[in-house]
């Protein structure tokens, strides 16, 4: 059965028929099974404790409030990195309330907040490869649909980003959203026309298209070899072997 779990997820803000995505986005488990949260509207990273409080992760970067954390990942040693592009604000990147010049790739660890990259103008979804060797990281920019693939570091900051794959050809005005990774290191995309799959070269397997666009992803199922896919109206299972 479905159960309410929380209501204004995401914004608690009485304008909230300005905004255009001010839910919550990116969800995640840390290693003690709690839930933490994107929350678009209220422009930061939180965790919901086990008695129900709220703990805020994230809010601010340098004094200035973040954009609008969109996806979030933890690595194994509780370092959490999120993306913080503009489109939970309600004019996106023009939006007069926008205090940071970039759209960035952070990670918190001990409690610090480190700005990690911003090289892209819509870093959304992100995944660690299976070794946390390495990031990816997916950019939501019609002009500019890559994905990125970053050395990850012990401190939590990121090396070089690298370009893993270019889908600005295909057809379709989806840019890249959710990014997940399975045991072998294949890379799933929520790219143009459907859900994208590459190997950990960067190759294009093949694209899965369903009854809707796939938005964001988590792996489910007690063998985690079951993919859940997030769209506009519904949410779809699909079973791996």
């Amino acid at each position: 059965d479905v159960q309410l779990s929380m209501t204004k997820s995401g914004y608690s803000g009485e304008d909230i028929g300005e905004y255009r995505q001010p839910g919550s986005n990116g969800l995640t488990l840390d290693e003690q099974g709690r839930l933490t949260i994107c929350q678009h509207g209220n422009r930061r990273v939180v965790r919901i404790e086990k008695n129900g409080l709220t703990t805020i992760l994230a809010n601010r970067f340098d004094g200035n409030r973040l954009n609008s954390p969109n996806d979030l990942v933890y690595r194994s040693d509780g370092t959490l990195f999120f993306t913080d592009p503009p489109f939970g604000l309600p004019k996106f990147a023009d939006d007069p309330r926008r205090e940071l010049p970039h759209s960035g790739v952070y990670s918190v660890r001990a409690g610090k907040v480190q700005l990690v990259s911003k090289d892209f103008t819509g870093p959304n979804g992100l995944a660690f490869s299976p070794d946390e060797k390495f990031l990816y990281v997916g950019n939501w920019d019609e002009k500019k649909k890559i994905v990125n693939r970053y050395p990850v570091n012990s401190d939590g900051t990121l090396g070089k980003g690298e370009r893993f794959h270019d889908l600005n050809s295909p057809p379709g005005e989806d840019a890249i959203d959710g990014v997940k990774v399975d045991q072998r290191g294949n890379v799933y995309v929520s790219g143009p026309g459907g859900l994208w799959i590459l190997d950990a070269t960067g190759k294009h397997l093949g694209t899965v298209r369903g009854p809707e666009h796939p938005h964001n992803m988590a792996w489910g199922d007690a063998d985690r070899r079951t993919l859940y896919l997030a769209a506009q109206s519904g949410i779809y299972r699909l079973r791996l072997s």
